[in-house]
Formats: structure tokens, sequence, C-alpha cells
């Protein structure tokens, strides 16, 4: 959604991908792809985040924010894989 500043209103765009550079669009298979990812990626996000509350005494902190970032680097290589974008 975006916002409509002039008059206030959230306005809904349709297709914005379209808008910008580097984006196509996804055949139905890479759409379910990605949603497939999507809903995995969710799932480990939730684990991490479980173990970055459970404290310091429980886990090793420093390597739950190292498993963190590469795992949220490995699921964006895992998008990226499938989109294709043309752009860096």
């Amino acid at each position: 959604m975006l916002l409509n500043v002039k008059e206030g209103k959230e306005i809904k765009m349709e297709n914005q991908h379209r808008l910008i550079e580097g984006y196509r669009d996804l055949t139905q298979d890479e759409i379910d792809m990605v949603n497939r990812i999507k809903g995995m990626s969710g799932n480990v996000g939730d684990l991490v985040n479980q173990m970055a509350a459970s404290g310091q005494s429980a886990y090793d902190q420093r390597w739950v924010n190292i498993a963190k970032t590469h795992l949220q680097q490995g699921f964006m290589a895992l998008t990226r894989a499938v989109t294709k974008p043309t752009s860096f």
C-alpha cells in the first residue's frame, strides 16, 4: 500500500514490480517456489528468535547472531536463484 500524501489515503498499486528496474513477471511455478522459501525462512527465523530470546546463558549469542545473518543470506540467495533479477 502507498500513502497518497495529498488526500491522506492509502491506495493500492498493482504490478509495482513492473516499475522497478531488474524485476520481471514470475511463472506460477516460480511464485510457488518463492512462497516455499519464504515459508521455510519464517520457520527457521522463529527458531533463531527463540534461541536469541532464551538469554545469554542458554546459547552462545554471538553464534546465534552469526547463524541469523548467514541464514538470511542463504534464503535471500535461494529467492534470487528463482527470481533471477537482472540488476545488481
